[in-house]
């Protein structure tokens, strides 16, 4: 059969006349991902995702293929702006039906043409389980089915297995009594050189600087295992600007930070990200405490103090999914106490561009 690699546009909204084909490309990856982890929990609307499409610090672009007039798969490539940024990010994601043509190569070539001048290739795969042997990352936690498609197609183009990311869920709701008195008890370790803050979408202008920092640490500070994420500077302005283009979006961000009083700065904060439908799950959107601020328990504290938040400003919704890197035990410790158990596992490949 033949077929055509197309880039898709971006819209400049969900309303505009050349949006079906970034809706058609989002319905590919919800299909594949819902496939990948058994459950449509981690399915996003177009409208939820496109504001990312238009973040110039991160500009991407958007491939697909069509058969008989129909979307079947989807590509996206993704760098960061910056003279020392050595990396890109992509995605190759194809509909079942439409697999062992050539189209999922067709689409990983097309895009690592395109990384050429970029030092390595990252791209994030979910694998079911399955049986037989596993591949096991040189950070010696988590594995993936080596007999998998998605293993195979990734080992044959070179790519090289670096890290296994957990996705799991927390069932909703909690009992109230029960997260009060989580929240009391990290409060107690944590002392009164810490204070807890919150707020809904906008980041209070007080606390622009403190997020910026924080954004930027959490590209660094965040395990990342072989992959060697390079660091993604924020500033007060970009928080703005970010936050000026998710008002676009229906989901809220709800976020919990947490003061260091003695040097009246933000040392760590949580975020989740709301959907309008009630019964649609929460997103754990990232959870970092600085590095030298751990060992208070600021973590637990950020996180039991959130799921209270959303318990009382956005009730009724199922359940918050999370992702957690496998060799971040101590975050995984965390959520397992908290009540979130795993549903599935992705791996982090990495390809050194010639």
């Amino acid at each position: 059969m033949t077929f055509t690699v197309e880039e898709l546009s971006i819209p400049s909204s969900i309303d505009a006349a050349d949006a079906a084909d970034f809706a058609q490309s989002i319905a590919v990856r919800n299909e594949v991902e819902a496939l990948g982890y058994g459950t449509h929990d981690l399915a996003p609307e177009p409208v939820e995702l496109l504001p990312a499409f238009h973040d110039p610090a991160s500009p991407r672009r958007l491939f697909g293929v069509r058969v008989d007039g129909a979307l079947v798969a989807r590509a996206y490539f993704e760098i960061n702006v910056g003279p020392e940024v050595p990396v890109a990010w992509a995605t190759v994601e194809v509909l079942p039906a439409h697999r062992g043509r050539g189209i999922g190569t067709a689409l990983a070539e097309h895009v690592e043409a395109l990384a050429h001048d970029r030092e390595k290739l990252y791209v994030y795969v979910v694998s079911p389980d399955g049986p037989g042997d596993r591949l096991v990352p040189p950070t010696g936690y988590g594995s993936v089915p080596l007999a998998n498609p998605e293993v195979r197609f990734l080992l044959h183009r070179g790519f090289s297995l670096e890290q296994v990311e957990r996705a799991s869920r927390l069932a909703l709701p909690l009992e109230a009594a029960g997260l009060s008195s989580a929240v009391a008890a990290a409060s107690a370790v944590s002392g009164d050189d810490y204070r807890l803050h919150r707020w809904i979408r906008r980041t209070p202008e007080r606390w622009l600087d403190d997020m910026a920092l924080l954004f930027t640490r959490m590209s660094t500070d965040a395990p990342s295992a072989g992959l060697e994420e390079p660091e993604d500077p924020w500033t007060p302005t970009r928080v703005s600007e970010s936050e000026d283009r998710e008002e676009a979006s229906p989901r809220e961000m709800i976020t919990v930070a947490v003061e260091h009083v003695p040097s009246g700065r933000l040392v760590g904060y949580s975020s989740l990200s709301v959907p309008q439908q009630t019964e649609r799950a929460v997103m754990q959107d990232d959870t970092l405490v600085l590095r030298e601020h751990r060992g208070h328990r600021l973590g637990m504290l950020l996180k039991v103090a959130n799921l209270a938040n959303l318990a009382e400003l956005r009730p009724g919704h199922p359940s918050v999914i999370t992702f957690n890197a496998e060799e971040n035990r101590h975050m995984l410790s965390v959520n397992e106490a908290v009540g979130f158990s795993a549903i599935g596992y992705e791996g982090a490949w990495m390809k050194r561009m010639p």
